[in-house]
């Protein structure tokens, strides 16, 4: 059974490079039953050309579930999310936002906002390759483009080729002079073109992203009209704070999740992790966050850097760990 992508896109869990992997996304699932949860961005050739399935890999807890795709060929493009729609992703999106130099290398990412017309190709391409939903995450504009004049190009073009659901970091992209940390902090926000966009394609599902970092924040722009709120840093860094309610305040349905529960949850994960030939850092150091601003945090923190990357570290650490949140 698919899930309500569109419903579930009234927030989502941003794809960050390195930090919203499988394991990761399970422990976002726990604090929030209905965010929409990205993948990182995953390359097209890496899985076309370089046969890495396994950066595919996920548990079925984690949907509703978007892979994100990074590329410029439409061909190798609708390839990989032809394996991507087989493996059970519940959406496709194109990345045409990440300013690293890496990806411009490859001219895929926040570049793309330059080639508006192959954004299109591809977009068209992946559609008739799938039955998954097609999504695009994109910048307002990079380097001296004008966002004003750009955009609406870029929505237009995108909209025409089948493309419902657009994401927006309300940021320029400065691909010239900015490091990709950079760009996530020092192009200024400006939002209200964001809004602008909404009211000029009112047909268009359009979620914002970029400096949001508390629900408040987000039930603010859904307010305004805007259709979702996309979390990056925030949820990684304060899960707690921004998924845990999540349910509730925004969809209106469930329970507030309790952080030491979700901690106890995912020691059967841990479990099945270290079975598997796994080590516990690769999952507890997404859980460093968990109780941030809470009493016994730092001490929690500590337990789980220290101890985790031994080679006997189990579940117990995470246990040990516990005792500084609950005496």
């Amino acid at each position: 059974m698919k899930s309500n992508i569109k419903n579930a896109a009234r927030l989502s869990v941003a794809p960050m490079m390195d930090w919203s992997d499988r394991h990761c996304r399970y422990m976002h699932r726990l604090l929030s039953r209905e965010v929409l949860l990205y993948t990182e961005m995953v390359t097209a050739p890496a899985l076309v050309r370089g046969g890495a399935l396994h950066l595919l890999a996920y548990s079925p807890q984690e949907h509703p579930l978007a892979l994100q795709l990074g590329g410029s060929d439409p061909v190798e493009l609708a390839a990989a999310a032809r394996l991507g729609a087989e493996a059970g992703y519940d959406e496709i999106n194109l990345n045409c936002g990440c300013p690293s130099d890496r990806v411009q290398s490859g001219a895929f990412g926040a570049v793309l906002m330059q080639r508006s017309e192959l954004v299109a190709d591809c977009v068209t391409a992946i559609r008739e390759a799938v039955d998954v939903e097609v999504t695009v995450k994109c910048r307002i504009g990079v380097d001296e483009q004008e966002p004003r004049q750009i955009l609406p190009d870029f929505l237009q073009k995108i909209r025409a080729a089948g493309c419902t659901r657009v994401t927006i970091h309300a940021r320029k992209a400065w691909l010239q002079g900015l490091s990709p940390k950079e760009n996530r902090d020092i192009p200024p926000l400006d939002y209200e073109i964001v809004h602008q966009m909404k009211a000029d394609f009112p047909d268009l599902h359009i979620s914002i992203n970029g400096g949001i970092t508390t629900l408040e924040e987000a039930k603010a722009q859904l307010d305004r009209g805007l259709d979702g709120v996309m979390v990056g840093r925030a949820a990684y860094h304060q899960p707690g704070d921004v998924l845990r309610a999540a349910d509730q305040q925004i969809y209106g349905t469930g329970a507030v999740s309790d952080p030491v529960e979700v901690a106890r949850q995912m020691l059967p994960y841990i479990e099945r992790h270290l079975s598997g030939g796994g080590r516990l850092h690769q999952v507890t150091r997404h859980m460093l966050g968990l109780f941030a601003g809470r009493p016994g945090a730092r001490q929690w923190r500590r337990t789980l850097s220290e101890g985790a990357h031994r080679d006997s570290a189990g579940p117990a650490l995470v246990e040990t760990a516990l005792t500084a949140i609950t005496g």
